[in-house]
């Protein structure tokens, strides 16, 4: 009977080079057994997102070994491993404290592709000295995830300072009329910045995705310019000989 609830996706990353994540919130303790099982046999890793500490500690110690849990982010890498440390390729900044939990998801995410970020958090435009601060460190990175609740204007300020990609994500973050968020992605929706992108309210992953694929674009280009490069070095030694 579980078999007919759990079908794995497990060729996603040869089709768009983004493995499928399992999503484990409302999923219950045999499912997402059922999903390590397969997982393990086949000896592949995965990605877990909105796994709560009760079902993390659910799971069985055999497999809980194995799981790199993070709690903050309630994300798990299972049967995975890190690589070497390399130099950071996208800026993931937070409006607030509160922020945070959404912003370390889309590191984790990232993290799980070895893809490293630049953490910044806590630079909200109330004291917009604190992205000044930040600024030149956050102009290296090609590619900026942005973390903002409330009136979520974080987006929109970076938008006017920064020349790179920016993907925001409106999170739940706020009093009464934020109304869980949902003003902080309209606020996003209707930025005078020109040219950001948004995603779902508190969806760390999914901005992480989006960044994923940019990247890949990105190092798509160095790698074809390092090739033009070689290709008229070849062409000048000829010319010499």
């Amino acid at each position: 009977m579980m078999e007919n609830e759990v079908r794995l996706d497990l060729t996603r990353h040869d089709r768009n080079g983004l493995e499928e994540a399992i999503f484990c919130a409302r999923k219950s303790d045999t499912q997402i057994k059922t999903i390590l099982d397969h997982i393990y046999t086949r000896k592949r890793s995965c990605l877990l997102t909105r796994l709560n500490p009760d079902q993390y500690c659910a799971i069985a110690s055999t497999y809980r070994s194995m799981l790199d849990y993070d709690e903050t982010s309630q994300t798990a890498f299972f049967n995975w491993c890190a690589e070497q440390d390399g130099k950071p390729e996208v800026a993931v900044i937070t409006a607030g404290s509160s922020d945070v939990p959404v912003a370390r998801e889309a590191i984790r995410t990232l993290e799980y592709f070895h893809i490293k970020a630049l953490a910044i958090f806590d630079v909200g435009v109330a004291g917009l000295w604190r992205l000044i601060e930040r600024i030149e460190d956050i102009r290296q990175m090609p590619i900026a995830i942005v973390a903002a609740g409330m009136d979520a204007a974080l987006p929109s300020v970076l938008g006017g300072l920064y020349p790179g990609l920016i993907v925001a994500i409106p999170t739940s973050v706020g009093y009464g009329v934020a109304s869980g968020g949902t003003t902080a992605l309209n606020a996003i929706l209707a930025s005078c910045s020109p040219g950001i992108v948004t995603v779902n309210i508190d969806n760390g992953y999914g901005a992480a995705s989006a960044a994923l694929r940019a990247c890949r674009l990105v190092k798509k280009g160095v790698d074809s310019d390092q090739s033009l490069d070689a290709q008229e070095e070849v062409v000048a030694i000829r010319r010499q000989i």
